[in-house]
């Protein structure tokens, strides 16, 4: 039989800027989308960890991150 020991799923996430709104407008939205997404992740308790977070030239953001999964232990993943 086997058992789940550790396990992290790493995610490679671009928030995008929405079109129908203004370049200022969309940039907030996005920053403030951004925000929404960690504090979720904060009140879920889901161990997190920002490996990589790049503006892109549109001021759209990409981010690399690695996350616990399914609240199973993480093990060294997030070290």
């Amino acid at each position: 039989m086997k058992r789940v020991k550790a396990a992290c799923i790493e995610q490679t996430l671009h928030f995008q800027l929405k079109e129908e709104l203004g370049h200022a407008a969309a940039v907030q939205a996005v920053k403030e989308e951004y925000t929404r997404y960690q504090n979720q992740l904060t009140r879920s308790r889901t161990r997190y960890k920002i490996v990589e977070e790049t503006t892109l030239p549109d001021d759209s953001i990409l981010v690399k991150i690695k996350k616990q999964y399914n609240n199973h232990d993480c093990g060294d993943y997030l070290d």
